[in-house]
């Protein structure tokens, strides 16, 4: 049995990774993996090299000794490795010198990246001017769910499947409280996910205020306090995230529209609610506002979801006019003005008026300010960051991760492609595959997607076969009596591989990542119809349209394997 110390795990997960990584080195018989004890016990081959060890665990993020490099047992507590990782433990460049690590931002993926590259002994400055913690647990997906989902309790309690025994009333909408209530969740996570690790991670120096880049080795850093801070480094990483997009639309400018950030601090609950946009963003929001009692029009320049496989769209737009949100499609706003507390939308349909205006149009790239160009790091059009799968820019030493760059914008991507930069910017080589991305909208069916579409799969030169199972074919659809909406399977034509999955069911979000790890595996729709699934749960669905492929499973009893 041979014994190595492990550094760098944080978490259960951590020590699966490292696992992973060391039962793929050839000569590994079997390797236990323990978080608490910072260890990895491997039964090998003989002449199992354990230098392939040690580089096998770096390559997927942390760090490995061999037993005569191990740190005295009766130092081996948390306290005395949290100290080695972010302290005394910095890994030392030539001369003796620390690598120092700047990252610009303090999101998901600006904290995945510093906490990441402190475990790897750098040390870190990270630069935020504004509030610790970026968009999504300050503006955007936890202070929205939150919303979400108020909205939807409010929702069954005016109208559910089972008004026939349940008596309904209309709710009483207190968005007062329900404000309180969400931003004192907002606040609780932040300090206890941001704020508070940052204070303890003794390699990381937090400095507020608003960098630019000098040239390609330093920035300079106006101080929110006054002043001005030089900040050179020898790597740096771009997480600067995005902004709500505002479209040129004449006279918009000049009224109090609402973006998405607006929208979720209001204590306002208008009577009437226009929304422009067809983004996840403004389809969530305009569900949420209509079933906490707003009148609710969607103006979509095209249709709902017009990127994805037409009949999410199609779906969707008829669920949210079953719940009386109008949905004008192909309808552009050419002017916009306000007056007397009242929206005055002009469109290519005729006018339109409300109380409240929510621009909800897509995010733009928070670039603008950061100086690029004087170290030489490209954008796109949109002035996105241009990023390869290792977070690498135009520029050697300066990485990005997040919103900010051509990557798909979402927080997990962004928290995952932060720590794989990280890993880079000190010497390694992780890579970021987003071949199997699920994607999640949270409306009411939720619509979650992962892998190919038909016509991307047919843009790539794959020819397919699919199968739609409606949900009035999946036996926890029919319990719940909500048998709104559909499973999509996408395989590849002939060997029946697993290619996408598209789904339009109330808990979409929930079975999506069976699906991703199906097609990450690499298995067929066949593979798939013959695992077991628990029987009454919305993931048994996969199942069951994998099956359509060879069967007609209204043939089937309802349980059957």
């Amino acid at each position: 049995m041979t014994e190595l110390a492990i550094s760098g795990m944080t978490c259960e997960s951590c020590a699966t990774h490292v696992r992973q990584a060391l039962e793929k080195v050839p000569g590994v018989r079997s390797a236990q993996v323990s978080y608490p004890k910072g260890t990895a016990r491997l039964t090998l081959a003989p002449d199992t090299p354990v230098a392939a060890l040690v580089s096998a665990v770096a390559a997927a993020g942390y760090r490995a000794r061999a037993p005569e490099a191990a740190p005295d047992p009766s130092r081996d507590g948390f306290f005395e490795r949290a100290r080695h990782w972010f302290g005394s433990g910095q890994k030392e460049r030539g001369g003796g010198e620390v690598l120092h690590v700047a990252v610009i931002g303090s999101g998901g993926a600006a904290m995945a990246a510093a906490l990441k590259a402190a475990e790897r002994g750098a040390r870190v400055t990270l630069i935020e001017r504004g509030t610790i913690g970026g968009t999504c647990v300050n503006v955007g997906c936890v202070p929205s769910k939150i919303m979400i989902r108020a909205a939807h309790v409010a929702h069954l309690r005016r109208r559910s499947p089972f008004d026939v025994g349940v008596s309904a009333a209309e709710p009483t909408i207190l968005r007062d409280r329900l404000l309180a209530q969400q931003q004192a969740r907002v606040d609780e996570l932040r300090r206890g996910k941001y704020e508070s690790i940052l204070e303890v991670s003794t390699a990381i120096t937090v400095v507020h205020g608003t960098a630019r880049f000098t040239d390609a080795g330093s920035l300079t850093v106006v101080l929110r306090d006054g002043g001005e801070q030089v900040v050179a480094f020898d790597r740096c990483l771009l997480a600067t995230g995005a902004s709500a997009a505002v479209p040129p639309i004449p006279g918009l400018a000049d009224t109090p529209f609402w973006t998405s950030t607006e929208a979720l601090a209001s204590s306002d609950i208008p009577p009437r609610l226009a929304v422009i946009g067809s983004s996840v963003v403004a389809v969530e929001l305009a569900q949420a506002f209509a079933r906490l009692g707003s009148q609710v029009t969607i103006l979509a320049r095209n249709r709902l979801f017009f990127r994805e496989d037409p009949v999410i769209g199609e779906a969707l737009t008829a669920a949210f006019r079953d719940e009386g949100i109008e949905v004008l499609e192909q309808t552009q706003t050419r002017r916009v003005t306000h007056a007397g507390g009242e929206f005055v939308l002009t469109t290519n349909h005729g006018e339109l008026r409300a109380e409240r205006l929510l621009v909800a149009t897509g995010r733009t790239p928070n670039t603008r300010g950061l100086n690029l160009e004087a170290a030489g790091v490209k954008v796109d059009e949109q002035g996105a960051i241009v990023v390869d799968d290792h977070m690498r820019t135009s520029v050697p030493n300066i990485y990005a991760a997040g919103d900010c760059t051509t990557q798909p914008q979402f927080v997990y991507v962004a928290a995952a492609a932060g720590t794989r930069a990280a890993i880079n910017m000190a010497g390694g080589d992780a890579a970021l595959d987003l071949s199997a991305m699920p994607a999640v909208a949270f409306t009411d069916p939720q619509i979650a997607t992962v892998g190919l579409s038909e016509a991307e799969a047919h843009r790539s030169g794959i020819e397919t076969d699919r199968r739609t199972l409606t949900l009035d074919n999946v036996p926890r659809a029919l319990v719940n009596l909500d048998t709104r909406g559909f499973i999509k399977l996408v395989a590849e034509a002939g060997t029946g591989r697993l290619l996408g999955v598209q789904a339009v069911a109330a808990e979409a979000g929930e079975l999506i990542q069976t699906a991703a790890i199906a097609i990450r595996a690499g298995m067929t729709v066949h593979d798939l119809a013959d695992q077991l699934f628990p029987y009454l749960t919305m993931v048994e669905a996969l199942k069951l349209a994998a099956q359509t492929f060879t069967k007609d499973v209204k043939q089937l009893s309802c349980c059957a394997g």
